[in-house]
């Protein structure tokens, strides 16, 4: 996809009103993209701090993220370097009990335009369950899901969600901290290493449902 092209769909994006009516605040999209990103995160939906600032983790959440995959947070913004797109792109509101789900119209309405537009992707991290459900059909609960992470290995890894209320999930499964995450630092300095060289093709895309 041309630079004009990348623009453009950004800014369809960025002007979408598609749940508007759904939504406690008037639709402010956050993602970031850029045409030679190797990574892809697929998070949930942007929280109220992100919604106010306007990109994507920018919370205590994003500080966990930035940690668990080893890079400093001017690399993590790096459109060049990281995609991130959130199952639903708008802040859905607060509910009992944390956030509101993400919006169901969302992820059908633009992840597979978002992805096509990623033709050096090589890994796509998919955090949480609202992203495994989308991604990884069949895959239960978020542990099951993310203990399954050798059969996508390297193409698609499933990640928790880094916020605070997973703490005790965190304790209870020490393998994940223990042996997943020491192979997604290499992993992510590897590809971040690797510069894209003539025409970009497409690696371990995606396309989602």
């Amino acid at each position: 996809m041309p630079r004009s092209s990348l623009d453009n769909l950004l800014s369809e994006v960025r002007s979408c009103t598609l749940c508007a009516d759904s939504l406690p605040y008037p639709p402010r999209p956050v993602l970031q993209l850029g045409r030679a990103a190797r990574i892809l995160i697929v998070g949930q939906a942007p929280g109220r701090r992100a919604h106010e600032a306007g990109r994507p983790f920018a919370d205590p959440s994003g500080d966990r993220l930035r940690t668990w995959l080893g890079v400093s947070e001017e690399m993590f913004y790096d459109a060049d370097r990281f995609a991130i797109v959130g199952m639903g792109l708008c802040f859905p509101g607060t509910g009992t009990s944390g956030d509101r789900p993400p919006r169901p119209e969302c992820a059908p309405q633009w992840h597979a335009r978002l992805i096509r537009s990623l033709p050096a992707l090589r890994m796509t991290l998919v955090v949480g369950h609202y992203a495994h459900r989308h991604y990884l059909e069949g895959q239960g609960s978020v542990t099951q899901a993310v203990a399954s992470w050798r059969e996508h290995w390297p193409a698609i890894v499933p990640l928790p969600h880094p916020s605070w209320r997973n703490n005790a999930w965190l304790r209870r499964n020490p393998w994940f901290e223990g042996e997943l995450l020491p192979h997604v630092r290499s992993e992510v300095e590897a590809i971040l290493d690797v510069a894209p060289e003539g025409d970009l093709e497409p690696v371990g895309r995606i396309t989602g449902r």
